[in-house]
Protein backbone atom coordinates (compact mmCIF):
# COMPACT_ATOMS: atom_id res chain seq x y z
CA UNK A 1 0.00 0.00 0.00
CA UNK A 2 3.04 2.24 1.06
CA UNK A 3 4.41 2.25 -2.51
CA UNK A 4 0.86 3.16 -4.23
CA UNK A 5 0.97 5.84 -2.19
CA UNK A 6 4.39 7.06 -3.29
CA UNK A 7 4.06 6.21 -6.73
CA UNK A 8 0.81 8.67 -6.82
CA UNK A 9 2.22 11.64 -4.62
CA UNK A 10 5.43 10.85 -6.97
CA UNK A 11 2.63 11.25 -10.36
CA UNK A 12 1.10 14.29 -8.68
CA UNK A 13 5.06 15.78 -7.61
CA UNK A 14 5.96 15.41 -11.19
CA UNK A 15 2.82 17.61 -12.97
CA UNK A 16 3.35 20.22 -10.58
CA UNK A 17 6.68 20.83 -11.91
CA UNK A 18 6.28 20.78 -14.97
CA UNK A 19 3.85 23.95 -13.96
CA UNK A 20 6.08 25.28 -11.68
CA UNK A 21 9.48 26.68 -11.50
CA UNK A 22 12.16 29.16 -9.17
CA UNK A 23 13.23 31.83 -10.63
CA UNK A 24 15.66 34.07 -9.68
CA UNK A 25 12.61 36.13 -9.08
CA UNK A 26 10.36 34.38 -7.35
CA UNK A 27 12.00 31.00 -6.38
CA UNK A 28 10.70 27.74 -5.27
CA UNK A 29 9.38 27.40 -1.57
CA UNK A 30 9.03 23.48 -1.97
CA UNK A 31 7.61 21.23 1.12
CA UNK A 32 9.13 17.78 2.56
CA UNK A 33 6.67 15.91 4.74
CA UNK A 34 7.51 13.11 7.20
CA UNK A 35 6.16 11.46 10.50
CA UNK A 36 8.06 12.70 12.13
CA UNK A 37 9.49 15.96 11.02
CA UNK A 38 8.68 18.79 8.12
CA UNK A 39 10.88 20.54 6.01
CA UNK A 40 11.06 23.20 3.92
CA UNK A 41 13.39 25.08 1.08
CA UNK A 42 13.51 27.67 -0.98
CA UNK A 43 15.15 27.17 -4.06
CA UNK A 44 16.14 29.50 -7.40
CA UNK A 45 15.56 26.39 -10.22
CA UNK A 46 17.31 28.79 -12.81
CA UNK A 47 20.93 28.30 -10.87
CA UNK A 48 20.11 25.07 -8.85
CA UNK A 49 21.01 26.14 -5.95
CA UNK A 50 19.02 26.76 -2.79
CA UNK A 51 18.83 29.73 -1.19
CA UNK A 52 17.18 28.96 2.59
CA UNK A 53 16.34 25.91 4.38
CA UNK A 54 14.52 24.98 7.69
CA UNK A 55 13.40 21.79 8.60
CA UNK A 56 11.41 21.48 12.77
CA UNK A 57 13.73 19.02 14.34
CA UNK A 58 16.82 21.24 14.42
CA UNK A 59 15.25 24.94 14.20
CA UNK A 60 12.10 24.18 16.55
CA UNK A 61 12.61 23.41 20.57
CA UNK A 62 8.88 23.86 21.29
CA UNK A 63 6.87 21.18 22.24
CA UNK A 64 2.88 21.07 20.76
CA UNK A 65 1.36 19.55 17.74
CA UNK A 66 2.61 19.12 14.64
CA UNK A 67 0.55 21.42 12.65
CA UNK A 68 2.12 24.15 15.44
CA UNK A 69 5.03 23.28 14.58
CA UNK A 70 4.50 23.49 10.93
CA UNK A 71 2.86 27.12 11.19
CA UNK A 72 6.65 28.13 13.50
CA UNK A 73 8.44 26.81 10.70
CA UNK A 74 6.47 28.73 7.70
CA UNK A 75 7.11 31.86 9.78
CA UNK A 76 10.96 30.79 10.33
CA UNK A 77 11.34 30.20 6.76
CA UNK A 78 9.73 33.54 5.81
CA UNK A 79 12.25 35.53 7.93
CA UNK A 80 15.24 33.83 6.35
CA UNK A 81 14.12 34.25 2.98
CA UNK A 82 13.08 37.96 3.75
CA UNK A 83 16.57 38.19 5.09
CA UNK A 84 18.40 37.17 2.02
CA UNK A 85 16.05 39.30 -0.11
CA UNK A 86 13.15 37.09 -1.45
CA UNK A 87 9.71 38.36 -1.16
CA UNK A 88 7.89 36.42 -3.33
CA UNK A 89 7.78 32.39 -3.62
CA UNK A 90 6.35 29.76 -5.89
CA UNK A 91 4.50 27.64 -3.13
CA UNK A 92 5.30 23.53 -4.38
CA UNK A 93 3.33 21.53 -1.88
CA UNK A 94 5.46 18.20 -3.14
CA UNK A 95 1.94 16.21 -4.37
CA UNK A 96 0.85 16.12 -0.77
CA UNK A 97 -2.49 17.63 -0.30
CA UNK A 98 -3.07 21.20 0.82
CA UNK A 99 -4.06 20.56 4.18
CA UNK A 100 -3.19 20.33 7.44
CA UNK A 101 0.76 20.56 8.29
CA UNK A 102 1.10 21.61 4.81
CA UNK A 103 -1.82 24.47 4.54
CA UNK A 104 -0.30 25.53 8.18
CA UNK A 105 3.40 25.51 7.09
CA UNK A 106 1.75 28.26 3.48
CA UNK A 107 -0.46 29.94 6.23
CA UNK A 108 2.82 30.63 8.86
CA UNK A 109 5.01 31.36 5.80
CA UNK A 110 2.22 34.19 4.32
CA UNK A 111 2.31 35.47 8.29
CA UNK A 112 5.91 36.22 8.60
CA UNK A 113 5.76 37.96 5.09
CA UNK A 114 6.18 35.98 2.09
CA UNK A 115 3.86 36.53 -0.77
CA UNK A 116 2.78 33.42 -3.06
Amino acid sequence: MAGVKLSRRNRIKEGIRKKITGTTERPRLSVYRSNKAIYAQVIDDSSGRTIVSASSLKEIQEKGTKVDQSRTLGKLIAEKAIANGVQQVVFDRSGYLYHGRIKSLAEGAREGGLIF
